[in-house]
């Protein structure tokens, strides 16, 4: 009888015998990780798990013998947007440290690689430690993508799709996220109250100081959400479309199908540190086997 794992894409959906079977499977596991926080008069507080989770639970069903689709970890970190009503804030070590947790168990039971799937643009930094940390302290292998990122892998895509202007048209809450929702999950929009907002910064025309999904300038400034928008919309809400939410949905999953698929049979990259003479155990608590 063939194992529920060659079928079955949800992690949480196996018994632990199935989950042996899918460690021998070489099965790639994807973390969907976001945010409880505001998107604005018209999406709910839980866009940056939607939209992580639908492209993820897509590549699921493309590649389900290839795939485990972990639950979405929930609450990141979004500090800076605790100005607006429902925001659920994580410490940022809180953030990473749980996250971690997830990675080295997986680690543990023999997975080798993981993929962290972001939905939420200030978790960026956070699980970018986390997945080195989890390459240098356990034997398996992590990778970070931002879902919206995936949009860029064709260089014909996002021209042939996006309308609104950059910077600023696709930050927050804007054409690509309100799109995105539209698609995945379009009850919960609140299409009387669609309207676009801007970033107040980004209104200056600075060389140095613009955001959007898909670029910024050399200078970061990331400070109180509601110091540079007063509705916490961050783009062209108004340009969204159910259409485009679906294609942008099917490219994504495209992308990360194909990734995967290259990902999977990647051998793990040897490590070659003969020149070090050690006298001691690698501090900072990095694995070290050599």
């Amino acid at each position: 009888m063939t194992s529920r794992a060659a079928t079955e894409h949800r992690y949480e959906k196996l018994t632990w015998p199935e989950i042996n079977d899918a460690v021998e499977m070489n099965k790639v596991c994807i973390i969907p990780c976001g945010a409880v926080e505001q998107h604005g008069p018209h999406l709910p507080l839980d866009v940056d798990l939607i939209c992580p989770g639908g492209v993820a639970h897509g590549t699921g069903r493309n590649l389900a013998d290839k795939v485990l689709v972990l639950p979405t970890i929930q609450y990141g970190y979004t500090g800076h947007v605790m100005d607006f009503p429902g925001t659920i804030n994580t410490h940022f070590e809180t953030f990473m440290r749980s996250v971690l947790d997830v990675t080295k168990s997986l680690a543990y039971h023999g997975f080798k690689k993981i993929i962290l799937l972001n939905g939420h643009g200030s978790n960026m930094p956070n699980l970018d430690l986390v997945a080195r940390r989890t390459n240098l302290e356990t034997d398996a292998e992590c990778v970070l993508i931002a879902w919206w990122s995936l949009l860029t892998v064709d260089p014909e895509f996002l021209p042939s799709w996006r309308e609104s202007k950059f910077p600023g048209g696709c930050s927050h809450a804007g054409e690509l996220e309100t799109s995105m929702y539209l698609y995945l999950s379009e009850e919960g929009v609140r299409k009387d109250k669609i309207k676009s907002g801007t970033i107040k910064f980004n209104e200056e025309n600075s060389p140095f100081c613009y955001v959007d999904l898909f670029g910024h300038g050399p200078a970061a400034l990331t400070s109180w959400t509601s110091s540079y928008s007063e509705t916490g919309v961050l783009g062209e809400a108004e340009l969204a479309t159910v259409e485009k939410g679906e294609r942008a949905c099917n490219e994504a999953v495209k992308q990360l199908s194909t990734f995967v698929d290259w990902y999977q049979k990647r051998p793990i990259d040897v490590r070659h540190a003969e020149q070090v003479k050690r006298t001691m155990p690698m501090p900072w608590g990095q694995r070290d086997t050599m």
